[in-house]
């Protein structure tokens, strides 16, 4: 198996990148995010993870992430996983506003079926995409850049900072809704 995209330096920065099975637009609907932003402050806190930089898209995630303490960086994303899909599943069930709900449930079910590391539903896909962040600058600045365009990209706003599910409000206002990120540079 190659070590292509595995977390190898545990102390490393990584620019990781995580999306919804079938690039099912779950993240359209605040609550879903919000319980996501719970699920980050839940691994800083419990996990030792260290977020530098986040966004939440419709079906996927990208971030700049380390590591505080002992869990290894792949261990803290696959407790984030589980813990984030449990909770949004659950609220995708107790929803009474959710008009996608059967339809939700069927995709993740089916997703679920097809791989046996699953008892019942999935909702992230396996991979992380993790890129090792050398200790150059440029290539942190590169997806740093990346993360907080990607909403302007796609045609949400017209200013990264005016994204509120990402953390380039952080870098610009030292403020957002997630305080717990680490700005760097």
């Amino acid at each position: 198996m190659s070590n292509k995209y595995k977390f190898e330096d545990q102390e490393s920065l990584y620019f990781i990148t995580f999306s919804v099975v079938g690039w099912i637009d779950v993240f359209t609907r605040a609550v879903y995010k919000d319980i996501l932003l719970d699920c980050f402050r839940h691994c800083i806190k419990e996990k030792g993870l260290a977020i530098h930089a986040y966004v939440i898209m419709s079906n996927h995630v990208h971030m700049i992430i380390g590591r505080k303490g002992e869990p290894s960086l792949s261990d803290i994303m696959r407790d984030l996983k589980k813990f984030s899909s449990f909770r949004i599943l659950q609220e995708i069930k107790q929803n009474p506003q959710e008009s996608r709900k059967e339809w939700l449930l069927y995709l993740f079910a089916k997703a679920g079926k097809q791989n046996s590391n699953n008892k019942n539903y999935q909702f992230w896909q396996q991979d992380n995409h993790p890129i090792e962040l050398h200790p150059t600058r440029n290539l942190f600045d590169q997806k740093l850049n990346y993360i907080h365009q990607n909403p302007v990209t796609a045609g949400l706003v017209n200013s990264a900072s005016a994204y509120v599910y990402s953390s380039a409000s952080n870098y610009e206002f030292n403020e957002g809704v997630l305080q717990e990120v680490e700005v760097l540079y």
